[in-house]
């Protein structure tokens, strides 16, 4: 009975060691890692992805589609930014989840998250003016 303690208190701290070990690496030593999720609503997100405890992005992403402006339909914008302030965490449902991929941390929407977090524009900054309706093209 004796030795079958020590074996299970020898599990038990090596186990408690391993644990401790495998978050030390995943919370100081990895670098994070940018998922985008697709939803059944057709919104697109981009940020590192958790599991536990519950199901979500942190360091949230958005695409923003801008129809009327013709050169840059589409843009990448901070969740937090938006105008009505809310934190940098969404949690998701898993049913409404259509897909999710890893991004590749050479792949140029992370760079840009990497280089510029913020995603903010700079001040004065405004879209190009679109040409009138009317207007006729010189390159026929």
């Amino acid at each position: 009975m004796r030795n079958i303690n020590k074996v299970l208190l020898t599990v038990v701290i090596v186990l408690v060691i391993v644990l401790i070990g495998v978050v030390t690496w995943q919370a100081f030593l990895s670098s994070p890692s940018y998922y985008a999720v697709y939803m059944r609503t057709g919104d697109l997100y981009f940020g590192q992805l958790s599991r536990f405890p519950s199901f979500g992005l942190s360091h949230v992403y958005m695409l923003q589609v801008n129809t009327q402006n013709s050169q840059n339909p589409v843009s990448v914008q901070k969740f937090a930014n938006v105008f009505w302030g809310p934190e940098d965490f969404i949690k998701l449902n898993r049913d409404e989840v259509v897909w999710y991929t890893k991004l590749k941390s050479d792949s140029q929407l992370v760079k840009l998250i990497t280089t510029n977090p913020n995603l903010v524009p700079a001040q004065g900054q405004q879209p190009p003016q679109q040409a009138p309706a009317n207007a006729t093209s010189s390159a026929k």
